[in-house]
């Protein structure tokens, strides 16, 4: 619609009104049917005539308070975008932190921190192209829309009413095209994957190295010891599994000094007195059984404490019975949070540094560790008053 300034004013100036041509009359009104601003004599005698009109101030409140919402919209999408950002420019910290964990167990985990390095590197590159292209185009949509807002920011507190309204198209445009950026997508995408640098091997350092690497079950020739077994026993023909015999009469055995006449235990056949071991034994789902080790020198006779695994001073045992984890050395017991029924339990003993370590070989979790000074040669040892337990190679 064409427009004059009344004389003496200036657009620059605050005395700058807009008038109608025709009636040469203020534009305080605006009409919805033509969209347009018109004077008061318009509505009435003029072209809106019978149109939808209502008070320009009215008008311009309506859309001030649309430009607010629209500008706050964005700057949350912004912030949304940048916070978005910042995050995927992290993935890259991931490989160090894989890379420190090696380099602590570099000399007991080579083959691991290789398998490792290989899919993290994979990981990387997949992540890197993935970013070389998502990380273009969030950059550019984030100027985008701070660009926006900032144009929509200087008409909101720049422009008169008037052409603050008949610039509320040009305003819906802008927002169409904000709204056209859409929200980051395929985040996972855009991370390494954490299974990438997930190592069973590493959460443990060295014992759990040891305990899971190639020398993990130990010794081939590791088997129970025939002569030990218990009379309620009996001993696979391969000497790797016990079973209790539950209700049935027990083995009718020869007389041997080494064997157990009255608890349900058997010893290993390996004697350990120096070095690094490691064994494990699959306990499936007993709900009665010991694990541990004990000295030659363990009482075989009888059923007192002496010959009991775990209730002299001469056994160290872990202990399950009917849900229930406990540690046992010399009477004692120590209680142990076990989230996650075991399987298959490892044991290693560090005759070096005098240390018995007891761990889940699912899971890597450390169930329990013990530190003491051992005098004289170890054997692997065993109850079970459940199911059976099989030494595992």
């Amino acid at each position: 619609l064409p427009l004059v300034q009344s004389a003496g004013t200036s657009p620059l100036t605050s005395g700058f009104r807009d008038l109608c041509v025709e009636h040469e009359s203020e534009l305080d009104w605006f009409c919805g049917t033509e969209r347009k601003v018109v004077c008061f004599h318009c509505t009435v005698v003029g072209s809106c005539q019978g149109h939808t009109v209502t008070p320009l101030a009215d008008r311009v409140a309506v859309v001030r308070n649309q430009l607010v919402d629209v500008c706050e919209k964005i700057q949350l999408q912004a912030l949304r975008i940048q916070r978005f950002i910042d995050q995927t420019l992290t993935a890259k910290e991931q490989k160090e932190q894989v890379l420190a964990q090696i380099n602590a167990a570099r000399e007991a985990l080579e083959e691991e921190e290789q398998r490792l390095l290989e899919e993290v590197h994979r990981e990387e590159e997949r992540v890197e192209q993935c970013l070389l292209t998502q990380r273009a185009h969030w950059s550019q949509a984030l100027e985008s829309l701070s660009q926006t807002r900032s144009r929509l920011v200087h008409m909101l507190t720049h422009a008169a009413d008037a052409q603050l309204v008949r610039r509320s198209v040009c305003v819906g445009v802008r927002v169409e095209e904000t709204e056209g950026v859409g929200k980051p997508c395929d985040t996972d995408k855009l991370n390494l994957n954490p299974k990438c640098g997930d190592s069973r091997l590493l959460r443990g350092l060295w014992a759990t190295a040891v305990l899971l690497g190639p020398n993990a079950y130990g010794s081939p020739h590791l088997k129970f010891d025939e002569r030990t077994v218990s009379p309620l026993l009996s001993l696979s023909d391969d000497f790797c599994t016990v079973t209790f015999l539950h209700k049935r009469p027990r083995q009718v055995l020869c007389y041997d000094p080494a064997r157990f006449d009255c608890w349900p235990n058997v010893l290993g056949s390996l004697s350990m007195s120096s070095g690094t071991h490691s064994w494990v034994v699959d306990v499936g789902q007993s709900a009665a059984f010991k694990v541990g080790i004990c000295y030659a020198s363990l009482e075989r006779k009888g059923s007192g404490s002496e010959a009991r695994l775990g209730y002299n001073s001469q056994s160290w045992v872990l202990s399950h019975y009917e849900g229930d984890y406990s540690f046992f050395h010399a009477g004692k017991k120590v209680p142990l949070r076990i989230v996650k029924r075991p399987q298959r339990i490892g044991l290693l003993l560090d005759w070096p540094t005098q240390t018995l370590l007891f761990y889940e070989v699912d899971s890597g979790a450390v169930l329990y560790t013990l530190n003491h000074p051992f005098s004289a040669p170890l054997l692997p040892a065993c109850a079970v008053t459940d199911c059976s337990v099989t030494i595992l190679h």
